[in-house]
């Protein structure tokens, strides 16, 4: 299995796995590779350090004995990055509201004039009917949501 790093043309930094070198390259090609905070497909590989097992690791107490890398040539956790936040407030937004598709603004209405009951929603509107809710004081706010994030991952 590879881990290569990759990266978009927009900047998202990001993991992929794939079987061999010839498997991404493959993939790449029939543009199956997109990034997963923004779904663009024009990836690069970046370059990054093989890390090899030989058999002269260190003992785990003399590992742990061992001072850690400098903060500058350390490499930024890709849990704390602003890539992998904006990833989890999405998933948070997806777990806690209901999906109610292309009746977003009715929806919106409904409970903005006590029609019904209120509750955290997510949809589709057009830019009028976003426009029209906004002039009717119901505030609503756009959330780009990744491809990777609608289907259900393996």
């Amino acid at each position: 299995m590879k881990v290569l790093d990759l990266r978009c043309s927009h900047g998202h930094g990001f993991e992929g796995w794939f079987a061999s070198n010839e498997a991404f390259e493959s993939q790449l090609a029939d543009g199956l590779v997109e990034c997963p905070v923004c779904a663009d497909t024009r990836i690069v590989k970046l370059l990054s350090a093989p890390r090899l097992n030989l058999g002269n690791a260190k003992a785990p107490a003399e590992a742990a004995a061992s001072p850690a890398p400098a903060a500058s040539s350390a490499r930024v956790p890709v849990e704390s990055s602003p890539e992998a936040r904006w990833m989890r407030a999405v998933r948070e937004v997806l777990a806690k509201t209901e999906d109610v598709g292309d009746r977003f603004a009715d929806e919106a209405r409904k409970m903005h004039y006590g029609e019904t009951e209120e509750r955290g929603i997510r949809g589709q509107a057009t830019r009028e009917q976003t426009e029209a809710l906004l002039d009717e004081g119901i505030p609503v706010m756009p959330l780009p949501i990744p491809a990777a994030l609608k289907e259900t991952l393996q």
